[in-house]
């Protein structure tokens, strides 16, 4: 298979971590989006919609949109598994899962804040408002869902991880690098510290990727 990634893409960081998990080898290709490489006329032929990440399987099929491709690698390797088993727990699942990548992502995305920047002509102070307000939001929409809720365990369902914690450590990811404080949200914390210490996700941080800006690497 290959992968097609960007170190700062939390799309491409869920896959990442799925891939990890599910220990299947993958081909990385790096597509520098601040480089506009995601327009190119070779990616854009693998994904028409020019967004990050793809996963290229080995007869040439395109797979795109991350929870689409987490889906799918669960699908054709089972083990460990993403999504509970019963159908009521799968359902919270997703739930969770849609409500980063679906309503707090897609409004912190570089193309929203290049429309920000170049044609609403926001002020770097109004930007940074705009991306903690959305980011703050859907924190306190998790924690609501996550604390006392039967269903939480060490990890937002049970006490393995699951789409559900794929999709939030990227989102918490980004609360860390705006530097908000997450002690408001300590169930949040608590899942996201837990998961971040297992290896699988660990190497798929922003931070460590073979893309990453020397001055930002995790240093090992």
């Amino acid at each position: 298979m290959k992968f097609f990634s960007f170190w700062r893409s939390l799309a491409s960081f869920r896959v990442r971590i799925a891939l990890n998990l599910k220990g299947l080898p993958a081909e990385i290709v790096m597509v520098d989006i601040d480089a506009d490489a995601h327009r190119d006329d070779a990616y854009r032929k693998i994904n028409p919609q020019m967004a990050l990440p793809a996963l290229v399987l080995d007869d040439g099929t395109a797979l795109f949109q991350s929870l689409a491709i987490l889906e799918y690698l669960d699908e054709t390797h089972p083990a460990p598994p993403l999504l509970p088993s019963d159908p009521r727990g799968r359902a919270r699942v997703r739930a969770l899962a849609l409500m980063v990548a679906c309503e707090g992502h897609p409004l912190l995305v570089p193309r929203v804040r290049r429309y920000l920047d170049h044609e609403l002509n926001l002020r770097e102070t109004q930007q940074a408002a705009w991306r903690r307000h959305w980011t703050v939001e859907t924190l306190a929409a998790l924690e609501a869902h996550l604390a006392g809720d039967k269903a939480t365990g060490q990890f937002c369902h049970g006490d393995t991880p699951t789409l559900a914690d794929i999709c939030m450590v990227g989102h918490v990811t980004v609360a860390v690098t705006q530097q908000i404080d997450l002690s408001p949200w300590p169930t949040v914390k608590r899942i996201f510290e837990t998961a971040m210490v297992l290896p699988e996700f660990a190497r798929a941080h922003p931070l460590a990727q073979p893309d990453t800006p020397e001055a930002m690497r995790v240093k090992k």
